[in-house]
């Protein structure tokens, strides 16, 4: 019974957060004495794939047909079964994400499988299968133990650290039958966000708030994301009033992001704010109120102006690389 790993691609590229799933899954496969197997679908090349084998992967599964290079979630789903049921998978490992979300849902109900989202350690094999789980946005842990036969789990965003080698993967091409009724919704257009770093993947993230008093200011925390190679955020008031694109706005109604490093600034820090970004391993928080309440979540605060702090703080790194 092997582990299967389904990764999500980006312009035929593999992400960042499904190679830490790739490694999560090949690290529970190893702990179960078997093999790590991984699912990718769309078009992409097998050098790229490849890479799941630096990650821990013996085999990559590709599903290639061009009716699948949309991320149709019904198609996918089924693909994903399929795979499931030709590998013998009993564990199925993939990153917490908005597409991974719902495709895990729908192969649970196919599978009967059970499924376990958020998760932050590798399971504990000891007495069962145990896995620990971020739940309350965040606020607090529950352990889990999972009884079913087959087991979904969806891995939170930088819960593991990967270990890089230099092994490789087999490359199989997968022809799995998908039915006509699996494309019944159609994908008439995709809007991709622009950016040069995509947010919900980003390692480090500038945000910033109303305390940059109008879109003509945004240029100071452009550079500073720049400087650290940073995707930038923003708070919901920011882009109600559209002085960023709504596709930034993070917080609770908003995307919820984890990077490593979370940097806030002018924003006060409303508790729908901070459930979308208090998973963040580090927030360090800029704001010329003493009192905002978002100093009450950061590992470190600057009390200053933002358009003091920015400039310097830029300055600072560049000076630095």
């Amino acid at each position: 019974m092997s582990v299967l790993i389904f990764v999500e691609l980006d312009n035929g590229a593999i992400k960042k957060s499904s190679l830490e799933a790739v490694f999560y899954g090949s690290e529970v496969a190893k702990a179960q004495g078997t093999s790590a197997t991984v699912l990718a679908i769309g078009a992409s090349s097998d050098s790229e794939l490849s890479k799941a084998g630096n990650f821990g992967a013996k085999k990559v599964l590709h599903a290639n047909d061009s009716k699948l290079d949309q991320a149709n979630i019904q198609a996918y789903a089924s693909v994903l079964s399929a795979a499931v049921e030709k590998e013998s998978a009993s564990v199925i490992v993939l990153a917490k994400s908005s597409l991974g979300d719902a495709v895990a849902a729908r192969v649970a109900g196919k599978l009967k499988a059970s499924i376990v989202s958020n998760i932050t350690e590798l399971p504990d094999l000891s007495s069962g299968f145990k896995v620990k789980r971020s739940i309350y946005t965040g606020k607090a842990f529950a352990v889990v133990e999972m009884l079913s036969d087959k087991k979904i789990l969806a891995i939170k965003k930088n819960a593991v650290s990967p270990v890089e080698t230099a092994d490789s993967a087999q490359i199989e091409v997968f022809t799995p039958e998908v039915s006509e009724a699996d494309f019944t919704v159609k994908i008439t257009g995709t809007h991709k966000a622009s950016g040069t770093v995509s947010l919900p993947e980003a390692d480090i993230v500038v945000s910033a708030g109303r305390g940059l008093k109008g879109p003509e200011n945004w240029g100071i925390v452009e550079d500073l994301a720049k400087a650290l190679g940073a995707a930038t955020a923003c708070s919901k008031p920011v882009s109600d009033l559209d002085w960023r694109p709504h596709h930034e706005h993070v917080g609770q109604t908003g995307i919820k992001v984890s990077p490593n490093l979370y940097i806030a600034c002018g924003i006060s820090g409303a508790i729908q704010h901070l459930a979308g970004v208090n998973s963040s391993k580090v927030i360090v928080v800029i704001n010329k109120d003493p009192e905002a309440p978002f100093f009450k979540a950061a590992d470190y605060g600057i009390v200053g102006d933002v358009f003091d702090v920015l400039p310097k703080l830029t300055k600072a790194i560049e000076a630095s690389k």
